[in-house]
């Protein structure tokens, strides 16, 4: 099997290191594509056998999908092309939802989380800071400037509630910038899609999951964040809560030697147990 490749249903991915040892599947933000983990694949794929994709309207994942949007579903053709029958997963933010949801549907795939910057189906309040940026979001693209529906998530996202842009080190919104204007691009194209939710919703099966998980945030992301954090935390049976305080919703791209060397340190924790 090729290390990069596309598969039946349209998923592009990556695929990297040496075999041996579960293999890592790497799920990103919707405010990226699976570009935003190239600070850290270098020092993650040293060790271990990683799994990058980008998800459908992100990146390389272009093409519409069949009826509705089932982002589990397109992860799970994903692994079982690559004969991977069970993984650590590390999400961020959507990502996050994406990989509890994957938890909750195969737990046997899942052999731990790291949930970063929980975001997506694992928001649970619309704080003011969250509706501000659905706000500057929508009426920037009701008025056609996709420039700056991009510039709101770049301000949301990567600089955070807190910060202005110069606190930012410019290549990390410059990437994040492209990311998201691919992915706005693609979705232009597709006309009204229906993206399938669990019912339950994950927030309220927490419970289930049954895999070692360990969250990640910034101090200084958004409050809805910080508050899916804690409820994931207290959710999900002995998960574990880590704090950054000086960055904000891409702990990855913001400090990328520090996260390669957390993950080594939790996954190492893993294989020990």
């Amino acid at each position: 099997m090729s290390p990069t490749g596309t598969t039946p249903r349209g998923i592009a991915y990556d695929r990297a290191g040496p075999r041996g040892r579960l293999p890592v599947l790497l799920i990103h933000a919707g405010v990226a594509d699976r570009r935003m983990w190239d600070p850290v694949w270098t020092g993650l794929t040293a060790g271990r056998d990683v799994i990058r994709l980008d998800l459908r309207g992100y990146g390389r994942s272009g093409s519409p999908p069949d009826t509705t949007l089932r982002p589990v579903d397109d992860v799970l053709e994903t692994l079982a092309l690559l004969d991977v029958g069970r993984c650590h997963v590390i999400g961020a933010s959507y990502g996050a939802g994406v990989s509890v949801e994957l938890a909750l549907a195969r737990p046997e795939a899942v052999a731990s989380l790291l949930l970063v910057a929980p975001g997506g189906s694992l928001i649970a309040t619309a704080t003011d800071d969250l509706r501000a940026f659905f706000a500057a979001e929508r009426d920037a693209l009701a008025a056609g400037d996709v420039d700056l529906a991009v510039e709101a998530n770049l301000a949301a996202w990567v600089d955070g509630p807190t910060r202005g842009p110069d606190a930012v080190d410019p290549a990390v919104r410059e990437g994040v910038g492209r990311m998201q204007r691919l992915a706005f691009d693609i979705t232009a194209s597709w006309g009204e899609v229906d993206e399938q939710e669990l019912d339950p919703p994950a927030l309220e099966q927490l419970s289930a999951v049954r895999s070692p998980t360990l969250v990640l945030v910034g101090a200084l992301d958004l409050d809805a964040v910080l508050d899916a954090a804690r409820q994931v935390v207290e959710g999900i049976d002995g998960a574990r809560l880590v704090e950054w305080q000086d960055v904000a919703h891409l702990p990855s791209s913001e400090r990328p030697a520090a996260f390669v060397t957390l993950v080594h340190e939790w996954l190492e924790g893993r294989d020990a147990s």
